[in-house]
């Protein structure tokens, strides 16, 4: 499974924060498009004058069977007394709230309408708030556009790589224990060592999707993707790693360096 990169990611959250606009946007205008042709339609009534005719019938009298009705009377399925209500105080006062907020809607011609296109916008916002909850993603943040922060002790900017030393940096993270800083600064030597060596040209904004690319050799490539998607795997998708986990991704970055020489 390919790990996106930062970028990718970024950019991807931009797309779902348009779409989810979009989609709350479809759904206020097909609302208010079904309430505009409601009210569009009425229905004419043809008035026609009123005739009074006499009935000339006989009447005939019915009377009832005085004995049925007492049958029905002592039969126990036709008692129709209204049993007494006996829902809680608490239950009450529940339903008194809910018709103080919606009872509007049982009088209104778009009652029902509005309370379906509510009932969806309410579902989808519930199914936004588990997604984002799941994906560790502030729905407030996303609505506003803005990304979320990595915290990254080092620039990957070309002055910073070249700055660093990498040898020390490296050994000072494992002796923390900082299994997964250590996999950052091997793949910012890495990234150092083919920009020496003219295999990549360096950019600030270039993906490392990029990188991948510019190499010309199908093996470099091959265990340079592989690298680079344990780097984001550890870095971007925030993982920790123990120690014998890094002993098997710093292999890869050795038997890369080799390959470079």
């Amino acid at each position: 499974m390919t790990i996106p990169t930062q970028a990718y990611l970024l950019r991807n959250i931009k797309y779902m924060h348009r779409f989810i606009a979009t989609f709350f946007a479809f759904i206020i205008a097909l609302m208010f498009f079904n309430m505009a042709r409601a009210g569009v339609k009425k229905t004419v009534v043809k008035k026609v004058p009123a005739q009074e005719r006499l009935d000339t019938s006989k009447i005939q009298v019915k009377k009832f069977d005085a004995a049925a009705v007492d049958k029905f009377r002592a039969d126990k399925n036709f008692n129709y007394n209204e049993a007494q209500d006996d829902t809680s105080l608490w239950t009450r006062f529940w339903a008194w709230v809910w018709d103080k907020l919606f009872g509007w809607l049982k009088y209104s011609r778009y009652g029902g309408t509005i309370l379906e296109y509510v009932l969806i916008a309410a579902a989808v916002g519930l199914l936004i708030y588990v997604v984002s909850k799941s994906l560790d993603i502030d729905p407030i943040k996303l609505w506003r556009g803005e990304a979320r922060k990595v915290d990254m002790p080092y620039s990957e900017s070309l002055e910073n790589i070249h700055e660093i030393s990498f040898d020390s940096e490296i050994e000072k993270a494992i002796a923390q224990n900082n299994y997964r800083l250590a996999v950052r600064l091997l793949y910012l030597k890495c990234l150092k060592q083919l920009s020496d060596t003219q295999h990549i040209q360096w950019q600030i904004d270039k993906t490392n999707a990029a990188y991948i690319h510019e190499l010309t050799d199908p093996g470099q490539q091959q265990t340079f993707k592989l690298i680079t998607r344990q780097f984001e795997y550890v870095w971007y998708g925030n993982f920790g790693i123990d120690k014998q986990a890094f002993s098997n991704i710093d292999a890869l970055f050795q038997d890369f360096k080799k390959q470079l020489s």
